[in-house]
C-alpha cells in the first residue's frame, strides 16, 4: 500500500499528536534549503500552537519548564516553513529557514560529531 503525503489543518495536526507522559513530542528541525538536520528539541501542544500562530519556532525547555522561542537570546531564529507529524504522532519534523547557527555551541547543526563505520577517524 502506498500512502501519499497529505495536507492537514492545524486542528487536525494537533489532534494527531500522542505526547509522552510529560506531554511532549520530539521536534526535529531541518533546514528547508539543504535538508540538513539542525537540531532536536521538545514541544508541547502550547509550543506547537505558538509556532503555528507566529511562524517563529517555539520549543519547550524540559530543564526550565517554560516555552522558549528559538533565537530569542542568540538571535539565531527559525522561521517555520512546514511541519509534519510522524505516523505514531510522537515526533514532528519542522522544516525551517535558519538564521545563523542552530546549535548553542555555535555550530550550524547540533549533529556535528559523526561516526563513520569502517572509516578512519582522522579523515
Amino acid at each position: 500500500m502506498i500512502i501519499e503525503d497529505c495536507s492537514v489543518t492545524a486542528d487536525a495536526l494537533l489532534s494527531c499528536l500522542h505526547p509522552n507522559a510529560e506531554g511532549l513530542v520530539a521536534a526535529i528541525a531541518q533546514d528547508v534549503n539543504t535538508g540538513q538536520v539542525l537540531m532536536l528539541a521538545w514541544m508541547n501542544k502550547d509550543a506547537l500552537v505558538a509556532t503555528l500562530q507566529s511562524g517563529e519556532v517555539t520549543y519547550y525547555s524540559r530543564s526550565r519548564q517554560v516555552l522558549w522561542r528559538k533565537g530569542e537570546q542568540s538571535g539565531n531564529f527559525q522561521q517555520l516553513c512546514s511541519v509534519a507529524v510522524d505516523c505514531d504522532g510522537d515526533a514532528l519534523l519542522l522544516q525551517v529557514e535558519q538564521t545563523g547557527a542552530a546549535c548553542h555551541t555555535g555550530a550550524k547543526s547540533c549533529f556535528y560529531r559523526r561516526y563513520v563505520s569502517g572509516g578512519d577517524k582522522s579523515r
